[in-house]
Protein backbone atom coordinates (compact mmCIF):
# COMPACT_ATOMS: atom_id res chain seq x y z
CA UNK A 1 0.00 0.00 0.00
CA UNK A 2 2.78 2.19 1.13
CA UNK A 3 4.52 1.78 -2.24
CA UNK A 4 1.57 2.23 -4.48
CA UNK A 5 1.33 5.71 -2.79
CA UNK A 6 5.23 6.55 -3.56
CA UNK A 7 4.35 5.29 -7.09
CA UNK A 8 1.63 7.86 -7.36
CA UNK A 9 3.67 10.97 -6.20
CA UNK A 10 6.58 9.81 -8.21
CA UNK A 11 4.09 10.13 -11.08
CA UNK A 12 2.77 13.40 -10.29
CA UNK A 13 6.22 15.13 -9.60
CA UNK A 14 7.33 13.75 -13.27
CA UNK A 15 3.98 15.09 -14.66
CA UNK A 16 4.78 18.47 -13.16
CA UNK A 17 8.08 18.63 -13.56
CA UNK A 18 6.99 17.62 -17.62
CA UNK A 19 4.52 20.88 -17.70
CA UNK A 20 6.24 22.77 -16.16
CA UNK A 21 9.52 22.37 -18.64
CA UNK A 22 7.28 21.90 -22.02
CA UNK A 23 4.85 25.32 -21.05
CA UNK A 24 5.36 28.27 -23.22
CA UNK A 25 7.79 30.65 -22.60
CA UNK A 26 6.28 34.55 -21.73
CA UNK A 27 7.07 36.87 -24.23
CA UNK A 28 9.64 39.07 -22.65
CA UNK A 29 9.18 42.47 -23.52
CA UNK A 30 10.84 46.19 -22.23
CA UNK A 31 8.85 49.24 -21.45
CA UNK A 32 9.53 52.77 -21.90
CA UNK A 33 8.77 55.73 -20.38
CA UNK A 34 6.74 58.44 -21.50
CA UNK A 35 8.74 61.90 -21.64
CA UNK A 36 7.83 65.51 -22.64
CA UNK A 37 10.26 66.77 -25.52
CA UNK A 38 10.37 68.69 -28.59
CA UNK A 39 7.38 67.32 -31.26
CA UNK A 40 7.28 68.74 -34.93
CA UNK A 41 4.92 67.98 -37.83
CA UNK A 42 7.18 67.92 -40.88
CA UNK A 43 6.90 66.72 -44.69
CA UNK A 44 9.55 65.98 -46.40
CA UNK A 45 10.46 65.35 -50.35
CA UNK A 46 9.74 62.38 -52.05
CA UNK A 47 12.63 61.90 -54.18
CA UNK A 48 16.72 63.26 -53.79
CA UNK A 49 16.89 67.00 -53.66
CA UNK A 50 19.77 68.74 -54.79
CA UNK A 51 22.68 71.05 -54.12
CA UNK A 52 22.24 74.04 -56.42
CA UNK A 53 24.34 77.02 -56.83
CA UNK A 54 22.99 80.30 -57.07
CA UNK A 55 23.92 81.51 -60.10
CA UNK A 56 24.72 78.57 -62.96
CA UNK A 57 25.21 79.21 -66.58
CA UNK A 58 25.85 76.98 -69.05
CA UNK A 59 27.37 79.31 -71.96
CA UNK A 60 27.52 78.81 -75.42
CA UNK A 61 27.78 81.43 -78.76
CA UNK A 62 24.76 82.25 -81.06
CA UNK A 63 26.84 81.48 -84.03
CA UNK A 64 29.34 78.74 -85.01
CA UNK A 65 32.86 78.76 -85.64
CA UNK A 66 36.42 78.12 -85.25
CA UNK A 67 37.78 78.35 -81.74
CA UNK A 68 40.42 80.85 -81.62
CA UNK A 69 41.28 81.61 -78.29
CA UNK A 70 40.14 80.22 -74.74
CA UNK A 71 41.00 82.97 -72.12
CA UNK A 72 40.32 80.78 -69.20
CA UNK A 73 40.69 77.47 -67.79
CA UNK A 74 38.21 75.11 -65.73
CA UNK A 75 38.66 75.75 -62.15
CA UNK A 76 39.54 79.11 -62.62
CA UNK A 77 37.77 81.95 -60.75
CA UNK A 78 36.12 84.72 -63.23
CA UNK A 79 35.41 88.25 -62.60
CA UNK A 80 31.85 89.65 -63.97
CA UNK A 81 32.26 90.47 -67.37
CA UNK A 82 35.54 89.05 -68.19
CA UNK A 83 36.27 87.66 -71.87
CA UNK A 84 36.28 83.74 -71.65
CA UNK A 85 36.62 82.83 -75.51
CA UNK A 86 36.53 83.89 -78.75
CA UNK A 87 36.10 82.14 -82.29
CA UNK A 88 37.97 83.39 -85.63
CA UNK A 89 36.55 86.62 -86.55
CA UNK A 90 39.17 88.18 -88.72
CA UNK A 91 36.05 88.58 -91.54
CA UNK A 92 33.75 90.17 -89.37
CA UNK A 93 36.95 92.68 -87.94
CA UNK A 94 37.40 93.61 -91.31
CA UNK A 95 33.96 94.36 -91.99
CA UNK A 96 33.70 96.86 -88.68
CA UNK A 97 36.50 98.62 -90.36
CA UNK A 98 35.38 98.91 -93.60
CA UNK A 99 31.79 100.27 -91.96
CA UNK A 100 34.02 102.73 -90.02
CA UNK A 101 35.76 104.26 -93.03
CA UNK A 102 32.17 104.33 -94.85
CA UNK A 103 30.64 106.42 -92.04
CA UNK A 104 33.85 108.60 -91.62
CA UNK A 105 33.15 109.45 -95.62
CA UNK A 106 29.68 110.12 -95.05
CA UNK A 107 30.40 112.89 -92.08
CA UNK A 108 32.81 114.33 -94.80
CA UNK A 109 30.20 114.13 -97.46
CA UNK A 110 27.35 115.64 -94.84
CA UNK A 111 29.98 118.34 -93.77
CA UNK A 112 30.47 119.34 -97.51
CA UNK A 113 26.98 119.33 -98.32
CA UNK A 114 25.89 121.08 -95.11
CA UNK A 115 28.74 124.36 -95.72
CA UNK A 116 27.43 124.53 -99.16
CA UNK A 117 23.70 124.61 -97.92
CA UNK A 118 24.57 127.18 -95.62
CA UNK A 119 26.18 129.50 -98.13
CA UNK A 120 22.94 128.90 -100.41
CA UNK A 121 21.13 130.21 -97.44
CA UNK A 122 23.02 133.31 -97.21
CA UNK A 123 22.99 133.95 -100.67
CA UNK A 124 19.01 133.75 -101.07
CA UNK A 125 18.67 136.06 -98.17
CA UNK A 126 20.99 138.66 -99.38
CA UNK A 127 19.16 137.98 -103.01
CA UNK A 128 15.98 139.24 -101.23
CA UNK A 129 17.35 141.95 -99.37
CA UNK A 130 18.02 143.46 -103.04
CA UNK A 131 14.68 143.16 -104.37
CA UNK A 132 13.59 144.83 -101.65
CA UNK A 133 15.36 148.04 -102.81
CA UNK A 134 14.39 146.83 -106.40
CA UNK A 135 18.86 146.12 -107.19
CA UNK A 136 17.59 143.04 -108.56
CA UNK A 137 14.74 140.94 -110.42
CA UNK A 138 12.45 139.39 -108.29
CA UNK A 139 13.04 136.38 -110.57
CA UNK A 140 17.21 135.81 -109.44
CA UNK A 141 15.50 135.86 -105.91
CA UNK A 142 13.25 133.30 -106.38
CA UNK A 143 15.88 131.01 -108.11
CA UNK A 144 18.63 131.65 -105.33
CA UNK A 145 15.23 130.72 -102.83
CA UNK A 146 14.51 127.20 -104.62
CA UNK A 147 18.73 126.45 -104.67
CA UNK A 148 18.76 127.14 -100.78
CA UNK A 149 15.05 124.78 -100.23
CA UNK A 150 17.34 122.00 -102.24
CA UNK A 151 20.28 122.41 -100.65
CA UNK A 152 18.86 122.19 -97.24
CA UNK A 153 17.00 119.30 -98.45
CA UNK A 154 20.53 117.94 -99.68
CA UNK A 155 21.64 118.64 -95.98
CA UNK A 156 19.02 116.66 -94.21
CA UNK A 157 19.64 114.02 -96.83
CA UNK A 158 23.59 113.94 -96.10
CA UNK A 159 22.86 113.49 -92.31
CA UNK A 160 20.38 110.62 -92.96
CA UNK A 161 22.96 109.05 -94.58
CA UNK A 162 25.32 109.60 -92.41
CA UNK A 163 22.86 108.12 -89.44
CA UNK A 164 22.72 104.93 -91.82
CA UNK A 165 26.47 104.71 -91.82
CA UNK A 166 27.04 104.93 -88.16
CA UNK A 167 24.13 102.59 -87.44
CA UNK A 168 25.84 100.21 -89.99
CA UNK A 169 29.22 100.42 -88.05
CA UNK A 170 26.72 99.12 -84.44
CA UNK A 171 25.63 96.17 -87.51
CA UNK A 172 29.22 95.15 -88.31
CA UNK A 173 30.32 95.88 -84.59
CA UNK A 174 26.85 93.18 -82.88
CA UNK A 175 27.52 90.85 -85.72
CA UNK A 176 31.75 90.62 -84.17
CA UNK A 177 31.24 90.87 -80.57
CA UNK A 178 28.88 87.51 -81.57
CA UNK A 179 32.57 85.78 -81.87
CA UNK A 180 33.13 86.87 -78.09
CA UNK A 181 31.72 85.05 -75.19
CA UNK A 182 31.91 86.75 -71.63
CA UNK A 183 31.37 86.15 -68.07
CA UNK A 184 27.71 87.29 -67.05
CA UNK A 185 28.82 87.28 -63.54
CA UNK A 186 31.37 86.72 -61.34
CA UNK A 187 31.87 82.73 -60.80
CA UNK A 188 34.48 79.72 -61.05
CA UNK A 189 34.85 77.76 -64.21
CA UNK A 190 33.28 74.56 -63.93
CA UNK A 191 33.90 72.47 -67.50
CA UNK A 192 35.06 73.97 -70.56
CA UNK A 193 33.86 72.07 -74.00
CA UNK A 194 36.59 72.43 -76.62
CA UNK A 195 39.98 73.32 -77.48
CA UNK A 196 42.07 75.16 -79.42
CA UNK A 197 41.05 75.34 -83.60
CA UNK A 198 38.00 72.94 -82.70
CA UNK A 199 34.63 73.99 -83.90
CA UNK A 200 32.26 75.21 -81.86
CA UNK A 201 28.35 74.56 -82.12
CA UNK A 202 25.59 76.58 -80.81
CA UNK A 203 22.53 74.38 -79.50
CA UNK A 204 19.42 74.29 -82.25
CA UNK A 205 16.18 74.21 -81.00
CA UNK A 206 15.39 70.45 -79.94
CA UNK A 207 19.12 69.01 -79.94
CA UNK A 208 20.87 68.94 -76.78
CA UNK A 209 24.50 69.96 -77.36
CA UNK A 210 27.46 70.62 -74.47
CA UNK A 211 28.00 74.18 -73.74
CA UNK A 212 30.55 76.45 -74.00
CA UNK A 213 31.80 76.79 -70.87
CA UNK A 214 30.01 76.37 -68.05
CA UNK A 215 30.13 78.51 -65.42
CA UNK A 216 29.14 78.57 -61.73
CA UNK A 217 29.21 80.46 -58.46
CA UNK A 218 31.04 78.15 -55.79
CA UNK A 219 29.98 80.60 -52.77
CA UNK A 220 26.17 80.46 -52.70
CA UNK A 221 23.87 77.39 -52.56
CA UNK A 222 20.38 76.71 -52.16
CA UNK A 223 18.36 73.24 -52.18
CA UNK A 224 15.45 72.35 -54.48
CA UNK A 225 13.50 69.43 -53.85
CA UNK A 226 10.21 67.40 -54.98
CA UNK A 227 7.60 67.59 -52.50
CA UNK A 228 4.60 65.63 -52.69
CA UNK A 229 1.43 67.65 -54.02
CA UNK A 230 -0.65 66.61 -51.16
CA UNK A 231 1.86 68.28 -48.64
CA UNK A 232 2.88 71.37 -50.69
CA UNK A 233 -0.40 73.21 -49.63
CA UNK A 234 0.94 72.99 -45.99
CA UNK A 235 4.36 74.75 -47.24
CA UNK A 236 4.61 78.91 -46.60
CA UNK A 237 7.82 80.99 -47.49
CA UNK A 238 9.62 81.31 -44.45
CA UNK A 239 9.16 78.19 -42.70
CA UNK A 240 12.37 76.38 -41.18
CA UNK A 241 14.16 73.42 -42.93
CA UNK A 242 16.09 70.52 -41.76
CA UNK A 243 18.62 69.69 -44.61
CA UNK A 244 20.76 66.56 -44.94
CA UNK A 245 23.73 65.68 -47.11
CA UNK A 246 24.92 62.53 -48.21
CA UNK A 247 28.20 63.82 -48.59
CA UNK A 248 27.60 65.05 -44.67
CA UNK A 249 26.30 62.21 -42.67
CA UNK A 250 24.96 62.66 -39.00
CA UNK A 251 24.67 66.59 -40.05
CA UNK A 252 21.72 68.74 -40.08
CA UNK A 253 21.58 72.13 -41.94
CA UNK A 254 19.40 74.97 -41.33
CA UNK A 255 17.36 76.36 -43.85
CA UNK A 256 14.21 78.58 -44.66
CA UNK A 257 11.99 78.08 -47.58
CA UNK A 258 12.77 80.78 -49.87
CA UNK A 259 10.37 79.55 -53.19
CA UNK A 260 7.60 77.47 -54.12
CA UNK A 261 6.80 76.62 -57.80
CA UNK A 262 3.65 77.77 -59.00
CA UNK A 263 2.90 74.96 -60.42
CA UNK A 264 2.41 71.23 -60.31
CA UNK A 265 5.51 68.74 -61.96
CA UNK A 266 3.55 66.10 -63.69
CA UNK A 267 5.58 63.38 -65.33
CA UNK A 268 4.67 60.56 -66.76
CA UNK A 269 4.75 57.23 -64.16
CA UNK A 270 6.02 59.72 -61.07
CA UNK A 271 4.13 61.45 -58.91
CA UNK A 272 2.91 64.44 -59.04
CA UNK A 273 5.66 66.94 -56.77
CA UNK A 274 6.32 70.58 -56.27
CA UNK A 275 9.15 71.47 -56.35
CA UNK A 276 10.29 73.66 -53.00
CA UNK A 277 13.64 75.48 -53.03
CA UNK A 278 15.51 76.47 -49.57
CA UNK A 279 18.05 78.86 -48.63
CA UNK A 280 21.04 77.25 -46.26
CA UNK A 281 21.42 79.17 -43.13
CA UNK A 282 25.41 80.16 -43.58
CA UNK A 283 27.50 80.04 -40.67
CA UNK A 284 31.78 79.74 -40.36
CA UNK A 285 31.92 76.15 -39.59
CA UNK A 286 29.43 75.69 -43.31
CA UNK A 287 31.88 73.09 -45.23
CA UNK A 288 32.27 73.81 -48.79
CA UNK A 289 29.61 72.77 -51.05
CA UNK A 290 29.72 71.24 -54.31
CA UNK A 291 26.66 72.09 -56.68
CA UNK A 292 24.88 68.52 -57.27
CA UNK A 293 25.50 66.89 -53.78
CA UNK A 294 22.02 64.93 -53.45
CA UNK A 295 20.56 66.48 -50.29
CA UNK A 296 16.95 65.80 -48.12
CA UNK A 297 14.72 68.69 -46.57
CA UNK A 298 12.59 68.15 -44.01
CA UNK A 299 10.17 71.31 -44.02
CA UNK A 300 8.80 72.00 -40.07
CA UNK A 301 5.33 73.09 -40.22
CA UNK A 302 4.49 73.17 -36.73
CA UNK A 303 6.60 72.70 -33.73
CA UNK A 304 6.13 72.32 -29.79
CA UNK A 305 9.25 71.91 -27.70
CA UNK A 306 8.05 70.59 -24.37
CA UNK A 307 5.31 68.25 -25.17
CA UNK A 308 4.29 64.88 -23.58
CA UNK A 309 5.29 62.62 -26.68
CA UNK A 310 5.48 59.00 -27.67
CA UNK A 311 7.88 57.77 -30.23
CA UNK A 312 6.05 57.41 -33.73
CA UNK A 313 7.41 53.57 -34.35
CA UNK A 314 5.45 52.08 -31.13
CA UNK A 315 2.28 53.13 -32.46
CA UNK A 316 0.10 50.44 -33.31
CA UNK A 317 -2.34 51.13 -35.94
CA UNK A 318 -1.84 54.47 -35.62
CA UNK A 319 -3.61 54.96 -32.31
CA UNK A 320 -2.97 52.80 -29.70
CA UNK A 321 -0.26 51.76 -27.76
CA UNK A 322 0.47 48.47 -25.49
CA UNK A 323 1.01 48.92 -21.66
CA UNK A 324 1.55 46.10 -19.12
CA UNK A 325 -1.32 46.24 -16.23
CA UNK A 326 -1.15 44.58 -12.40
CA UNK A 327 -1.31 41.22 -14.05
CA UNK A 328 1.77 41.26 -16.04
CA UNK A 329 -0.89 41.27 -18.59
CA UNK A 330 -1.18 43.49 -22.16
CA UNK A 331 -3.38 46.55 -22.33
CA UNK A 332 -4.01 48.49 -25.48
CA UNK A 333 -4.82 52.05 -24.90
CA UNK A 334 -6.03 54.47 -27.34
CA UNK A 335 -4.61 57.80 -27.86
CA UNK A 336 -5.35 61.42 -28.45
CA UNK A 337 -2.81 62.70 -30.75
CA UNK A 338 -1.55 66.31 -32.17
CA UNK A 339 2.00 66.64 -33.83
CA UNK A 340 3.81 64.13 -35.86
CA UNK A 341 6.82 63.37 -37.52
CA UNK A 342 8.85 59.77 -38.40
CA UNK A 343 10.53 60.41 -34.95
CA UNK A 344 7.90 61.25 -32.30
CA UNK A 345 3.90 61.90 -32.02
CA UNK A 346 2.15 64.20 -29.39
CA UNK A 347 -0.24 62.87 -26.89
CA UNK A 348 -2.89 64.86 -25.63
CA UNK A 349 -5.07 62.51 -23.81
CA UNK A 350 -4.88 58.81 -23.50
CA UNK A 351 -1.45 58.64 -21.50
CA UNK A 352 0.68 60.73 -18.87
CA UNK A 353 4.09 61.60 -18.68
CA UNK A 354 6.00 58.61 -17.06
CA UNK A 355 3.37 56.02 -18.14
CA UNK A 356 6.00 53.00 -19.10
CA UNK A 357 4.74 51.39 -23.08
CA UNK A 358 5.71 48.00 -24.16
CA UNK A 359 8.67 49.16 -26.14
CA UNK A 360 9.71 45.93 -28.51
CA UNK A 361 6.23 45.85 -30.05
CA UNK A 362 7.24 43.96 -32.66
CA UNK A 363 8.06 40.38 -30.94
CA UNK A 364 5.66 37.78 -31.27
CA UNK A 365 3.17 37.05 -29.35
CA UNK A 366 2.59 40.59 -28.03
CA UNK A 367 -1.39 40.57 -28.06
CA UNK A 368 -4.22 42.30 -26.12
CA UNK A 369 -4.49 40.48 -23.06
CA UNK A 370 -1.60 38.07 -23.46
CA UNK A 371 0.93 37.37 -20.32
CA UNK A 372 4.36 38.99 -20.58
CA UNK A 373 7.36 39.25 -18.33
CA UNK A 374 9.03 42.47 -17.81
CA UNK A 375 12.81 42.31 -18.22
CA UNK A 376 13.91 45.90 -18.48
CA UNK A 377 12.50 49.35 -18.42
CA UNK A 378 14.21 52.59 -20.49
Amino acid sequence: MNNRWIWILVLGLLVTLIYYVSRPQLPEVTLVELSTGLVENSVSNTRAGTVEACQRSKLSLPIGGQIAELYVDEGQQVAEGQLLMSLWNDDRAAQVEQAKATARSMDKEQQSICIATASDLHESQRLIELVEKQLVSSERADLALAKSNASAAACEAAKARQGQAQASVKLAEAVLAQTYLHAPFAGRVAEVTGELGEFSTPSPPGVQTPPAIDLLTDDCHYISAPIDEVDASQIAIGMPVRVTMDAFRERNFPATVRRISTYVLDLEKQARTVEVEADLDIDKQMPILLAGYSADMEIILDAKPSALRVPTELLVDEKYVLLVNQNNRIERRELVMGLSNWHFTEVISGARQGDKIIGNIGTQGLIEGAEVRVVDAL
